[in-house]
């Protein structure tokens, strides 16, 4: 049976493979369709093998948040080129889509889930290399709970944030703190949230830069403390100053709206920017 236009129109939309894949495929399994997508499926899983050892560095972040649940997915990929894709972001947003409605508790779980198309979001990853020759990886999946949440995502789809509160609170004011994640990239909420590791490495380099600015040993617990409070102002979410006003921090910002209102939990995931 002839391959005809319509043919392979309709097993591009199936697939998302390119004109020539699909015109191969349909003749290489007498335009029975079935066949053909095990054919481009096939392909997706030899490409992804010889691939396996390329870098994935670009990619596309979303976000999204619902009522008390927020989530983010990455996808990556080897170039800038199909991470701006159209179905390369359509493809990430259907995977975010489906964290949202699932809610799986690992990246593990969500790969395992089953879209619209009957495949598993790993399997569709995998043909979708079949299609661009690129490597692909779910990179990233993260996700927050809590009274009240809320999800950013900065122009390029490179950068995403999701925050939770301990209540309920104005849409703005939860956006400014999850901006504000996005801009300063803090490593806690508070000094407490801070890993004793992070602490001690930052006491350590104060100290070492102390004594080869050549100040007296007695001093140097002193100067490193006073270095970890700098530290805290600049690295913990609560004490940052606020992006649009640095006559307050994040945390008087929040007292001005509610004194009680708090974050509880926030999440950063960026590829390939600062």
């Amino acid at each position: 049976m002839a391959v005809t236009m319509a043919n392979i129109t309709h097993l591009r939309k199936m697939s998302g493979a390119g004109m020539m894949d699909c015109k191969n495929a349909l003749e290489e399994a007498g335009s029975d369709f079935e066949k053909a997508m095990e054919i481009i499926r096939k392909k997706g899983q030899a490409v992804a093998a010889k691939r396996s050892d390329r870098e994935a560095s670009e990619g596309c972040v979303l976000a999204a948040e619902n009522g008390d649940f927020a989530a983010i997915t990455a996808v990556k990929c080897e170039t800038d080129f199909v991470a701006k894709n159209t179905d390369f972001i359509a493809m990430t947003q259907d995977i975010l889509n489906t964290a949202m409605s699932s809610k799986p508790a690992t990246k593990e779980e969500l790969l395992q889930i089953k879209l619209g198309s009957g495949r598993t979001i790993e399997e569709t990853i995998t043909d979708r290399i079949g299609v661009t020759g690129e490597k692909m990886e779910l990179g990233y999946y993260e996700f927050v709970k809590g009274a009240a949440t809320i999800s950013y995502i900065h122009q390029g789809n490179k950068l995403a944030t999701i925050v939770a509160f301990n209540k309920p609170l104005e849409r703005q004011v939860a956006r400014d703190v999850a901006m504000q994640v996005a801009a300063m990239n803090p490593v806690a909420i508070t000094p407490a949230d801070v890993p004793q590791k992070v602490i001690d490495t930052e006491k350590e380099i104060a100290r070492d830069k102390a004594r080869q600015a050549g100040k007296p040993e007695n001093l140097l617990d002193r100067i490193a403390e006073g270095a970890l409070q700098k530290f805290y102002k600049e690295s913990t979410l609560l004490q940052q100053e606020f992006v649009k006003d640095a006559t307050i921090n994040i945390e008087q910002y929040l007292k001005t709206r509610d004194k009680e209102l708090t974050v509880t939990t926030f999440k950063r995931i960026t590829l390939n920017v600062d």
